[in-house]
């Protein structure tokens, strides 16, 4: 089985590293696929170096497509776009990575999900939103913020694999998410939107120029 994760420069390291965590212990072969094989660095500075370009990736079984800030600059970028476009048997997206696949037109009348912060940017890309952590729609797998990418690799994991196979690797990597706080209060959702205004508003002007190449209509 082949499996490829596309990475690119402001990527979010976690929306490629938990997938990565959990389907590599299906005993298959991962490629980190960049532009080019210079190596990139996620927000924080965290450095992931590509194993292969897109041009001289193998057919796949799974595309893993990531999210991050660094997704704005990929969703108008047609050499990445082609390549997302292209039919695999399984794409997992996580996080704003649903964002990519939809400007690539993998989205259009699919049922969807992605960060609670892009959430209404969906139907610019003609996709259902649905608020859940993972969901599932043919062959296409969209997973909510960041972490949400261990659900949804446990969830393909068992569909490919199945189901005691993916129960092994939750128990391997003990993931069994207890977290520490509860919902967010509104003065900190407030914060936290504030905080990546201008981030949002961009990727609201990509999806708007995504809508009128597609033809789509959003009220």
């Amino acid at each position: 089985m082949e499996i490829g994760a596309l990475v690119y420069p402001n990527i979010d390291q976690m929306d490629f590293t938990g997938p990565f965590e959990v389907l590599s212990r299906l005993g298959v072969r991962v490629h980190v696929m960049g532009r080019d094989m210079t190596p990139v660095r996620d927000m924080a500075g965290l450095i992931l170096t590509p194993t292969t370009t897109l041009a001289a990736a193998p057919p796949l079984d799974v595309l893993i497509v990531p999210g991050g800030r660094g997704q704005l600059a990929l969703v108008e970028d047609d050499q990445v776009l082609s390549f997302v476009a292209r039919p695999v048997p399984w794409v997992l997206s996580v996080c704003t990575g649903a964002l990519i696949c939809g400007a690539a037109g993998l989205l259009r009348g699919r049922r969807a999900t992605t960060h609670w912060n892009s959430f209404h940017l969906l139907p610019y890309f003609g996709a259902i939103p649905v608020d859940e952590r993972v969901v599932i729609d043919g062959n296409l797998m969209t997973t909510a913020g960041v972490s949400a990418g261990i659900d949804g690799a446990l969830r393909l994991a068992g569909l490919l694999c199945g189901e005691a196979v993916a129960q092994r690797i939750q128990l391997e990597i003990q993931y069994a998410p207890e977290p520490p706080f509860g919902p967010a209060s509104e003065e900190i959702l407030k914060a936290a939107r504030s905080a990546v205004s201008d981030i949002t508003t961009a990727r609201l002007q990509t999806a708007q120029r995504a809508a009128a190449r597609w033809g789509i209509k959003v009220a």
